[in-house]
């Protein structure tokens, strides 16, 4: 394609919405554009995701309900067993609590509800405590949309969650197969995707993106944004690096907001018609550029991430209908 400015991103976007995939050095060029090519690229990237998803945002809420207490060793989190980072820690939580937190994010007016516990994988127990929580809720709130993010998960222990009412789990992938072993040796990268094999040989939707500025490489996050393309994944969550106090990544601080920006970009024009979503960490690593992730990104968390907090509500609706996006219409 040559350089930067022989490159048009409008033509880029054209092909995209012409259903080719992108050759990698395109991809790469996404990823090493300068930062006065930024609002050009954000503008070609919006004809894809309108031509998609038009104007809308689907907002989701996280309930965190199983904190700390895991024996994976992933570098990133501050619920893992390096971690010495201040967090809540306790069990799975009740069936009044999880519907609680349901009927909370029915009434913010978000279309989804996941559900996350900490943890290598799920017992039989917490299969069938969540399983009657996706029942229950399932009857009060029969359009709310329900993602479970549980861990290594079996095909069987997908198949008895989707007859409850579950709609999409999520494993991420979180990097490269080449780089996986840098931020944990608890578990493989192939682990993961057998667990989202799983999730679609039971029929449910998947959900498997990953984490940017953990030290991986230009190459490690192609290699990642290829596999949710190949892998077909229906929500792509995009991740940015929250270095939290008391992780191992504590101290790394790699992204710009125009490097976030990009990786959403990237992403999307890879995955046209998937759901892409900014996810955590994007008030860190995208500050005041946050309206932006929206060129590329349909959906987004509000209210907080799992161990941290994030923009609020109120917030969240003002900054969607700043640039003349509108929220999705929630279930109520």
């Amino acid at each position: 394609m040559g350089s930067w400015e022989r490159w048009d991103p409008q033509a880029l976007a054209e092909r995209v919405l012409a259903g080719e995939e992108l050759e990698r050095e395109c991809a790469r060029a996404v990823l090493n554009s300068p930062d006065e090519g930024l609002e050009e690229l954000l503008r070609a990237t919006l004809t894809v995701r309108e031509a998609h998803f038009g104007r809308r945002v689907k907002l989701c809420m996280l309930r965190n309900a199983r904190s700390g207490i895991c024996p994976e060793d992933c570098g990133y989190c501050s619920q893992s067993r390096l971690s010495t980072a201040e967090i809540p820690v306790y069990k799975l939580q009740s069936l009044a609590s999880l519907l609680e937190g349901a009927e909370r994010a029915a009434a913010s007016g978000a279309r989804r509800y996941c559900m996350v516990t900490s943890g290598r994988g799920p017992s039989a127990a917490d299969i069938e405590h969540l399983g009657e929580a996706c029942e229950r809720i399932r009857a009060c709130h029969p359009q709310l949309e329900l993602c479970l993010s549980l861990g290594l998960t079996s095909r069987e222990q997908a198949e008895a969650l989707k007859a409850a009412g579950a709609g999409w789990i999520n494993h991420n992938l979180n990097t490269s197969r080449n780089f996986y072993p840098s931020i944990c040796t608890t578990h493989t990268w192939d682990d993961r995707v057998a667990t989202i094999e799983n999730v679609r040989a039971a029929g449910l939707n998947t959900c498997a993106g990953g984490i940017v500025g953990m030290g991986e490489s230009i190459e490690d996050v192609l290699d990642l944004a290829y596999a949710t393309r190949r892998m077909h994944i229906d929500s792509v969550p995009v991740n940015f690096l929250n270095p939290i106090a008391g992780t191992p990544l504590a101290g790394r601080h790699d992204l710009t907001p125009q490097q976030c920006l990009r990786t959403l970009c990237l992403f999307r024009l890879l995955n046209p018609g998937a759901e892409v979503r900014a996810a955590g960490g994007r008030e860190v690593g995208l500050g005041q550029w946050q309206k932006y992730a929206l060129y590329a990104a349909n959906s987004i968390f509000v209210d907080g991430y799992l161990t941290t907090p994030g923009m609020a509500l109120e917030e969240t609706r003002h900054l969607i209908e700043s640039l003349g996006f509108e929220v999705e219409p929630g279930v109520n």
